[in-house]
């Protein structure tokens, strides 16, 4: 089984390379080799019908939740959890979970160095762009902060992650022994806000590097390094430029290529769970999803609304008639970047909003502007904590709260416009705030849904951050 979704997840054929290949073939082989063309042929048309009949990412990840399901099912219906073949099958399944977590930590710290540094050089020190940019990173701050703000509002009130010890220790396996987190958490009261500002300022760079709950320092060595290199002379820039965004990309595809075996990660990850919980974990999930929907739609048909109508000074229905194309394109690829151009078409042409305002802020927002998404982390870091706050103690308070806000914040910015960016995003506040990473699989069932839910959030706000800033620089948006 395990085997099989290895071959799903590899089948990648470079189509551009097979039909470069054939035409070389073709002009300078064809009548020498007649055969070897022949078979080319039959090559580039078997590697297109693999083509055709490749799965979609999304139903890749149903199938290993579907999978993962079916396993669960058959070992407690036989009754065989503590047979010896499950724990060698379970072990399994964590060895490969485990690998797929270290992966992700792996990539953690060069990608939020190489994100941050390439976008604030991105931005550049155009001293015209100087007020249009300040009001561009002052609204899209704002409007991400509110979002969080929503979130933790309805994931506190809520609660999704409150279950009784019993059912918690099952879904988080911590019954086995706990002495250790206990070591972790341990002391994490209020003092937990004054340390924050202290790691801010890392007493050695390279060393706060090598872990991966010292990323605070390195976000903001970050900042500072990207705002800097943006002073030096031109001719140094355009190096320092070239440099980052070749190091930026290169750690897109690197991330991409890890991405690729999220379904066999989730399969991994989520099995065990089920084969201790069964359909205990499907309450909690149940309220977890109830939790980002009602925060998304708050922040979505309220607080957006609200901005149109006092900021932007519009009648809001206009906005959001407007932005519907781009909308339903973001929500279908569930990637605020691919969403770009149709964002922009939406605001020109149907918001009269110019292309100087348009072409400046929707690529600095696709960049930085992550507000359902910074929603969705400090949910989904609050309910893991309620998990393990009944089953260990792990102690939720107004500081620990404030630590997850800030680095949603500084997180929706440094890892925005990569593969699966929350998933990188949740894993690095994890490791912030003394929770194991592996408890992201709790998530993952439901996670590319909502992932496409708060894509269209994003975007949206993105559309009403460059309405805004229109309205600020006096424009006539929407013939008014």
């Amino acid at each position: 089984m395990l085997l099989l979704f290895c071959q799903l997840l590899t089948i990648q054929p470079s189509h551009m390379a097979q039909k470069d290949q054939h035409k070389i073939v073709s002009l300078n082989f064809r009548d020498s080799f007649p055969i070897h063309v022949g078979i080319k042929s039959q090559a580039i048309k078997h590697h297109k019908e693999m083509k055709i009949r490749r799965i979609a990412f999304h139903w890749q990840i149903l199938i290993a939740i579907v999978l993962s399901i079916l396993i669960a099912t058959v070992i407690k219906m036989t009754g065989s959890q503590n047979a010896a073949f499950t724990i060698k099958l379970l072990d399994i399944f964590h060895f490969f979970g485990q690998l797929f977590m270290n992966a992700l930590k792996m990539i953690i710290v060069p990608v939020i160095i190489s994100s941050i540094v390439y976008g604030i050089l991105s931005i550049g020190n155009t001293h015209g762009m100087g007020r249009l940019a300040a009001k561009t990173i002052a609204f899209y701050a704002l409007t991400s902060a509110l979002a969080i703000v929503i979130g933790l509002v309805f994931v506190n009130v809520i609660q999704p992650g409150t279950v009784d010890a019993e059912t918690a220790s099952a879904i988080v396996g911590q019954k086995q022994d706990v002495s250790g987190f206990l070591e972790k958490v341990e002391g994490k009261t209020t003092s937990v806000l004054s340390n924050l500002f202290l790691r801010m300022v890392p007493t050695n760079i390279f060393e706060v590097t090598t872990r991966n709950n010292q990323l605070l320092g390195i976000i903001v060595v970050s900042l500072f390094i990207g705002f800097f290199l943006n002073k030096l002379p031109s001719n140094l820039r355009t190096v320092q430029v070239d440099f980052w965004n070749g190091i930026h990309q290169m750690m897109i595809m690197f991330t991409h290529f890890i991405i690729r075996f999220t379904p066999l990660g989730v399969l991994a990850l989520i099995t065990p769970i089920f084969t201790r919980t069964g359909l205990e974990l499907a309450k909690p999930l149940f309220w977890f999803v109830a939790c980002v929907l009602l925060g998304l739609a708050t922040h979505f048909f309220v607080a957006m609304w609200l901005i149109l109508r006092y900021m932007a000074r519009i009648k809001p229905g206009k906005h959001y008639k407007a932005m519907i194309p781009a909308l339903l394109t973001a929500f279908s690829t569930a990637s605020s970047t691919a969403t770009l151009p149709l964002t922009m078409q939406c605001v020109e042409e149907k918001g009269n909003i110019s292309s100087r305002v348009s072409s400046f802020t929707l690529p600095i927002g696709a960049t930085v502007n992550m507000d359902g998404t910074a929603l969705y982390e400090a949910i989904v870091v609050l309910f893991i904590a309620q998990f393990y706050s009944v089953t260990s103690g792990f102690v939720i308070d107004l500081g620990m709260q404030i630590t997850v806000a800030i680095m949603a914040l500084l997180t929706s910015i440094g890892v925005a416009g990569i593969p699966s960016a929350s998933l990188v995003a949740i894993a690095l506040i994890l490791s912030a705030v003394g929770l194991p990473l592996e408890a992201i699989g709790l998530v993952l069932v439901v996670d590319r849904v909502l992932d496409m839910l708060r894509t269209a959030v994003n975007v949206f706000g993105d559309s009403v951050g460059a309405a805004v800033i229109a309205r600020s620089e006096g424009e006539d948006i929407y013939n008014n």
